[in-house]
């Protein structure tokens, strides 16, 4: 008779399930050492039972072929990431250098060039764009000669101001200098005048002297020599 073949899904009974476990289990650990000793493979089984269990195989060092697979993963992993950052790359060099050729082809054509290939339509959005440029050009122009000419009158109105402050300064120091000046000669004015007094006076007393000196002498005195 042949043997029934057992249709593979989770059993229900929770006893058939746990017998079920523990045979294939034995049985898959039994292949995995068969599988290690014929072929001088590294193998390792790791299983985990539904109750959170833990049962393990290894035809080595646990720990060694766990580290040997996390290597060869990580190995892997960016095997498969190099060409695929490869690819994004060149997806995006790949766009930049089509935007980089649109924007050239625009300029040469803003510049009169290549201008064979465009519609009326195309020539006609291109007519507008460059006299949008233009105007956008003359009004920053005007507004650079405004900015100009507002600065030299700012300029300008600064030095007016200076050339008024250095005036009225020239002004003071010319009115201090003439009223010193006034001073100088009043009081040598009135120097004069003490010596022309000071002279007279003399004069005078030299006069007395010399009528007392004649009376002294009984000599005949003359209010005139």
């Amino acid at each position: 008779m042949a043997r029934e073949r057992i249709q593979i899904r989770k059993i229900d009974n929770t006893a058939a399930r746990q017998v079920t476990f523990s045979k294939r289990r034995r049985g898959l650990f039994k292949k995995a050492e068969e599988l290690s000793i014929l072929c001088d493979a590294e193998v390792a089984l790791i299983v985990f039972s539904s109750t959170g269990k833990l049962f393990h195989f290894s035809s080595s060092s646990m720990k060694d072929i766990i580290e040997k697979y996390n290597m060869h993963s990580s190995n892997l992993q960016e095997s498969v990431q190099q060409p695929l950052d490869l690819n994004l790359e060149n997806n995006k060099l790949a766009s930049l250098s089509k935007k980089v050729a649109e924007t050239s082809l625009q300029l040469r054509q803003m510049r009169g060039e290549e201008l064979e290939g465009l519609s009326v339509d195309e020539l006609q959005q291109l007519e507008k764009n460059l006299e949008a440029g233009l105007h956008n050009v003359l009004q920053r122009k005007g507004e650079q000669f405004i900015e100009q000419v507002n600065e030299l009158q700012r300029k300008g109105l600064e030095l007016m101001q200076e050339n008024t402050r250095l005036r009225y300064q020239m002004s003071s120091v010319g009115k201090q200098v003439m009223n010193d000046t006034e001073n100088v000669l009043t009081e040598d004015g009135q120097s004069s005048e003490s010596v022309m007094t000071a002279s007279n006076t003399g004069g005078s007393q030299d006069y007395d002297d010399s009528s007392d000196t004649s009376l002294k002498l009984g000599l005949p005195y003359s209010g005139s020599n």
